[in-house]
């Protein structure tokens, strides 16, 4: 590529004009409200007006009992799917699920059947509650052979079946689990299920136990957040890195990035706000709550987040989310960049994951009220949560990590490692009275004096919130801010609703034992929060979580700080950390075992992956711009030595390159040596790729932006930051 290609893109790039878009018009030419259109690409066998009461109530009874359906039953939702499906232009269906990739997968059966030798559309009852993936063809760790083939995928009921759309027509997607031939998870739906069955037992017991006789039921409710960058089409492409692994390998900041703090909530720029409309519409009639869009902190950076919802919906709904993303993203001749680090040097992206309980009625167990110092019920809640974080910080570190999330923990821009608890002052101080036995004595400043009258009042919240935390209590839920923009959300909600559910079931006998001895349930609920709290209080930090403080203080606290996936992953071998898991079982052993190896493997793939890019890139465009130049150089100064003319610059340029060229040629072979050798210890070698081969990819990256700041724009043959950066 060369310059006057470089220059190409860029001119492409600035010359692109909004797509135009409109929400379409009813019957009288008005636009459609989103109430008018939202969730009608979903299907809701509860909704259906073409299966009858009776199997309806039939069908959510075996669901709640968690029994299989009958066979009759699910005739009657297959003929009626089929006929919405067929009717709304689908010619195709398929098994959706979510494989141990991160991603979904699907394999696409026509309707189309032969009946009597007559064509019809038909989606049998069997079809559609299950299928046959190849098992062997997915992750999985070592648990099957190439010739043990055979997995299943199985119809989950919870989630709405939808309509997925591509130019030439729609598919119906079927919501799915995915297991092995003998039944063992292989996917991120099955477990997640179970942990959200065994927290519902066990927080219905707890409500019961506090005096919520009329509580059946208990749901996780989750409202997952997406940050994502977007950069246009044209530079994407013409970044082999980006292309490859979804972020940039080397290149050198731009002197203004987010230095001035003027891109976060600021004015959205005319063709991503385009992108945003669109993105709304489609998402909303996929039956997906996004509810919130705006500027991130870093240049080119946005998003979006959506309403509450059930936590398998809401862990379908995100992955539709980062699929919807992309394909019309893609619209706008732009690209959606998901990893959690694609540019160096400024913020990367999370998912913050906003998690809470609500029962059968409506009460969201984690609402503090107006007077939270006297929620007994409320402030148990909240102890079992923290003393769950504190029991079980290996493993919820483990669920977020990752070679991309790597890159944000502890950089200054996402919570540490280290895993602990923000509950704010109010909290702190009402926990603090409580183990002190002391009398809260709440503030009555509730309302913010801004010194005008013509502004409304502001009502202070119970809590601020802290950024720098990993999993922050924010006024009626709890946010896991340490999870990654990729990352599929099932993972980290199934280890948190398993490790809440190991305590409360121990906090369930404590308060049982109390009862039986007289207690009321006020002192009981209050011994426990006292128990609890005296025993996490560690864990709980209302500071600067990016601090170098807070890391020499947690260190004397005792909390773990898995800095790197491989040292985090590792601690997935100690089966005193994960036994929890498989005695609640939620995983049986032989799952853990096979998510150690997909997930150890998945991380030495991806690195490989980048660092054979970036030392492909380097000799492919970095060292040719810099002998190109050399070239140039040479020639200056050869002509002007024949005509005695002095060429100090240019030499010292030239000397500059040639020193850097030499030096990132060095780093390469280097590390394209470590890459080839002897690998068959995958924990060792993953270690090596974390201390040892990232800190010389560091390196040459570094080496690489310093050279690319000594070439002139003329010679250097990539898009730089400021192209992808600033540039739309």
């Amino acid at each position: 590529m060369t310059e006057s290609t470089v220059s190409a893109l860029r001119s492409k790039a600035t010359s692109r004009t909004p797509r135009h878009f409109e929400i379409p018009k009813d019957n009288r030419g008005i636009p459609k409200r989103v109430s008018d259109y939202y969730g009608e690409l979903t299907f809701d066998f509860k909704k259906s007006e073409d299966i009858s009461d009776a199997t309806k109530r039939e069908i959510v009874k075996a669901i709640d009992a968690g029994l299989g359906i009958k066979k009759d039953h699910a005739e009657a939702v297959a003929k009626a799917v089929t006929d919405w499906a067929v009717k709304n232009g689908a010619t195709h269906f398929c098994h959706w699920f979510q494989p141990l990739t991160g991603g979904t997968a699907e394999k696409h059966d026509a309707f189309f059947q032969l009946k009597d030798g007559k064509p019809i559309e038909r989606l049998s009852a069997s079809q559609l509650m299950q299928g046959e993936p190849d098992a062997s063809s997915f992750p999985n760790g070592g648990s099957r052979s190439t010739f043990e083939a055979r997995g299943y995928t199985t119809w989950d009921l919870t989630s709405p079946m939808f309509l997925m759309e591509s130019t030439n027509g729609r598919t119906l997607c079927i919501p799915t689990a995915f297991v092995s031939y003998n039944g063992d998870a292989l996917d991120v739906k099955t477990p997640l299920l179970r942990s959200i069955s065994k927290l519902s037992e066990a927080a219905t017991k707890f409500m019961n136990l506090a005096g919520h006789k009329e509580t059946t039921v208990v749901h996780t409710t989750c409202g997952a957040e997406q940050e994502y960058f977007l950069i246009d089409k044209s530079f994407y492409y013409a970044r082999p890195d980006l292309v490859m692994t979804g972020r940039t390998l080397f290149g050198a900041l731009t002197t203004r990035n987010q230095q001035l703090e003027d891109h976060y909530f600021g004015l959205i720029p005319d063709r991503v706000l385009a992108f945003m409309q669109e993105l709304d519409y489609e998402l909303h009639r996929l039956g997906i709550p996004a509810k919130t869009r705006h500027n991130e902190v870093a240049p080119a950076q946005f998003e979006l987040a959506p309403i509450f919802s059930e936590a398998n919906v809401a862990a379908d709904n995100n992955q539709m989310v980062m699929t919807t993303m992309r394909r019309i993203a893609e619209k706008h001749d732009m690209m959606v960049l998901l990893h959690e680090k694609p540019f160096a040097g400024i913020n990367g992206s999370g998912k913050h994951v906003n998690w809470s309980m609500s029962d059968n009625n409506g009460l969201n167990l984690l609402e503090p009220g107006s007077e939270p110092q006297s929620n007994l019920r409320f402030l148990a809640t909240v102890a079992i949560i923290v003393k769950a974080l504190h029991r079980h910080s290996k493993a919820l570190r483990m669920a977020i990590s990752g070679a991309g999330n790597d890159h944000r923990l502890g950089a200054n821009e996402a919570p540490p490692s280290i895993i602990s608890a923000y509950l704010g002052d109010t909290l702190g101080h009402i926990f603090q009275a409580i183990a002190e036995e002391k009398t809260f004595s709440p503030s009555m400043n509730k309302v913010i004096d801004l010194g005008t009258s013509q502004l409304a009042h502001l009502l202070r919240d119970n809590t601020d919130r802290n950024r720098t935390s990993p999993f922050a209590f924010t006024g009626n839920k709890f946010e896991f801010r340490a999870v990654g923009s990729s990352h599929a959300i099932g993972f980290p909600m199934t280890i948190l609703n398993a490790a809440v559910t190991d305590v409360m079931n121990e906090a369930n006998a404590y308060l049982e034992a109390e009862l039986a001895k007289g207690s009321t349930v006020d002192q009981a609920l209050t011994a426990l929060t006292k128990k609890l709290a005296s025993e996490s209080h560690v864990a709980v930090f209302n500071g600067d979580g990016y601090s170098k403080e807070w890391v020499e203080e947690a260190k004397r606290r005792g909390l773990p700080n898995l800095r790197t996936t491989p040292e985090a992953l590792k601690t997935m071998t100690e089966k005193e950390t994960y036994n929890f898991l498989v005695e609640l079982g939620i995983f049986k052993a032989e799952e853990i075992d096979t998510r150690y190896n997909v997930l150890l493997e998945r991380y030495i793939k991806i690195r490989e992956i980048e660092l054979e890019t970036q030392i492909d890139m380097i000799h492919q465009f970095v060292i040719p711009s810099g002998l190109e130049y050399k070239k140039v150089l040479a020639d200056i100064i050869k002509d002007q030595q024949q005509i005695g003319v002095s060429s100090q610059f240019e030499m010292e340029s030239f000397k500059k390159v040639t020193a850097k060229i030499d030096e990132i040629h060095a780093l390469s072979q280097s590390l394209a040596k470590e890459l080839n050798g002897d690998h068959s210890d995958h924990q060792k070698y993953a270690e090596k790729i974390a201390s040892e081969l990232m800190t010389t990819s560091t390196t040459m990256a570094t080496v690489c932006n310093e050279l690319e700041e000594l070439i002139p724009n003329q010679f250097y043959s990539l898009p730089k930051y400021y192209d992808m950066l600033f540039l739309r």
